[in-house]
């Protein structure tokens, strides 16, 4: 297990990839998937799991692959416990020569992704796969056929001000 930030570590060093590429098949184990829930707010991760294809670019690395998990969330509707099948494609570029984020005009998002920073000529596979699947969890999950009710009455709920309401029109008619 890794850093409370990155609480799976699976670093690959660029010297490690030969021209040929490398393939890996990644799973995550208990205490990471663990710790990776805590950090998603997610009740359970059952299955976390990611292959990379590796290859050298330049003087740099692309990582292409899918991230693929089991998440469990809890349904916004409901509030019953569930299961979200998560899907991420990753294709990323690593390389020494890009600059460390800052802070700055947004950038075009029809632009290109400028390249990843290859820090230490190392790319953390394991901080990728938790970075894809928290980006690829629904914020607001709900269990299939799953179909919000509005209160059946139909009568308004009094607002916050309906007592002083009350209490305005009550001194307007009978104060003078």
């Amino acid at each position: 297990m890794g850093k409370p930030d990155r609480p799976w570590s699976v670093p690959v060093k660029l010297d490690d990839v030969s021209e040929e590429g490398l393939t890996l098949h990644l799973s995550a184990d208990a205490p990471a998937r663990e710790a990776i829930a805590r950090l998603g707010g997610l009740t359970g991760l059952p299955r976390l799991a990611a292959d990379f294809e590796l290859t050298r670019q330049g003087r740099g690395l692309r990582v292409v692959g899918t991230v693929t998990a089991t998440a469990g969330q809890t349904c916004v509707v409901t509030l019953e416990p569930m299961e979200s099948e998560i899907a991420e494609a990753v294709d990323l570029v690593f390389s020494p020569d890009a600059p460390a984020e800052e802070a700055g005009p947004p950038r075009d998002p029809e632009a290109a992704e400028p390249p990843e920073p290859l820090v230490g000529g190392t790319v953390d596979l394991g901080a990728v796969a938790t970075e894809f699947l928290l980006l690829g969890l629904d914020p607001y999950p709900r269990k299939p056929g799953a179909v919000f009710d509005p209160p059946a009455d139909g009568a308004p709920e009094p607002g916050p001000f309906a007592a002083l309401a009350a209490l305005k029109d009550r001194g307007a008619s009978g104060g003078e």
